[in-house]
């Protein structure tokens, strides 16, 4: 690895391969283990609340069953969202690691852990809710301070989207927060280094990397920063750090760190 260069880590779901993903323990697990910042994804409930949900339905990462969008936090707050992992302490009350977590608690979260954070707000997309999803999410940053970023602020937000509108709406009412425009397969032109919408940041899978060898070179040679996910295997992070991205996300934080530590050694 090249002297000085060292990319940020961050914790995909809050390190989902170690404890549940989209939980409050996950994600102070990872920032005590060293992470530079934090992945979450969120979704609108029947009422009006964002929460930290990867998927539509709620079968997977939960004991409950139908979609995110058609139950009211109170619904979904009884809940359980941790026990199904094979990381969850068997005989132990943790709600760290079983209760849903919603997007206001992780920003308290992080305003009150006392050091810098770097943190990744994916906005999911289809959305029965459309753009009322971004409304939400800026409304929720400016109660906190985070819409109008300042340099040394110690967290600081990006959000990420697979939906190119979704991130015009966002640079649209608040540019100061940077956009990462997420790919899982090319559209048209950005494989030359063309984000849409003043994205500055492209936001590759790790397979699409592995695929196309020349899109981290084209994204560089563009001026725009790499955050690829979700590298979890040594030959994905030893690709990765040879193309010299600016961040990983990884379900293995500690992984990561770990190897970027014996790097610099």
């Amino acid at each position: 690895m090249t002297t000085g260069y060292r990319p940020l880590v961050f914790a995909h779901r809050g390190g989902a391969d170690a404890l549940p993903e989209h939980t409050l323990g996950a994600y102070l697990r990872a920032l005590e283990e060293g992470a530079d910042g934090l992945e979450c994804d969120v979704r609108l409930t029947r009422d009006g609340h964002l929460v930290c949900v990867h998927d539509r339905g709620l079968k997977r990462t939960s004991n409950g069953k139908g979609l995110v969008s058609r139950r009211t936090l109170a619904e979904l707050e009884r809940l359980d969202f941790g026990s199904w992992h094979p990381g969850y302490p068997a005989d132990e009350e943790l709600p760290d690691l079983s209760r849903l977590l919603t997007l206001e608690r992780l920003l308290e979260a992080v305003l009150g852990c006392g050091r810098p954070v770097k943190l990744l707000i994916e906005t999911k997309h289809p959305s029965v809710y459309g753009a009322e999803v971004e409304r939400r999410l800026i409304k929720l940053l400016r109660r906190y301070g985070l819409a109008d970023p300042k340099p040394d602020d110690p967290v600081q937000v990006t959000v990420m989207s697979f939906a190119a509108l979704a991130l015009r709406r966002i640079r649209a009412k608040t540019p100061a927060i940077p956009t990462v425009y997420l790919l899982e397969l090319l559209p048209p032109g950005v494989g030359k280094g063309k984000l849409p919408f003043g994205s500055r940041i492209a936001g590759p899978g790790v397979e699409l990397v592995r695929n196309r060898p020349g899109l981290l070179p084209a994204m560089r040679a563009a001026g725009h920063r790499t955050y690829v996910w979700t590298v979890n295997e040594p030959a994905d992070l030893e690709l990765v750090l040879r193309n010299r991205v600016d961040g990983v996300i990884s379900d293995r934080p500690k992984f990561v760190l770990d190897h970027l530590a014996r790097l610099s050694s």
